[in-house]
């Protein structure tokens, strides 16, 4: 992947995480695994409908996925993509990826 295109999907994805409320549902994700969006609402005291709204962004972004059983729908955090994410981020600003600096 080219440089500029790495760095806007990166970009992209930590935009994802610039609402509160996307951090609570991760921790929330993280913390009582696979989670419906009736139970995510309850968890938040937050409405169904903003709940969907904002997995669909994080979905999105891959940080969570979706696991579909006739009606229900649960949700659980990707973290296997975040850390990639968080790694990819990590070399990205590590000093030796940055010569000119040395």
């Amino acid at each position: 992947m080219e440089p500029e295109a790495h760095l806007r999907e990166l970009a992209r994805f930590f935009y994802a995480l610039k609402d509160p409320l996307r951090l609570r549902i991760l921790m929330t994700l993280v913390q009582d695994g696979a989670t419906t969006v009736t139970e995510l609402a309850h968890a938040t005291r937050v409405s169904q409908p903003l709940i969907s709204w904002h997995l669909a962004r994080l979905r999105a972004a891959s940080m969570v996925t979706v696991e579909r059983d006739g009606r229900i729908a649960r949700y659980s955090a990707d973290l296997g993509t975040i850390e990639r994410q968080l790694d990819a981020l990590r070399a990205l600003l590590a000093p030796s990826s940055h010569p000119q600096n040395q």
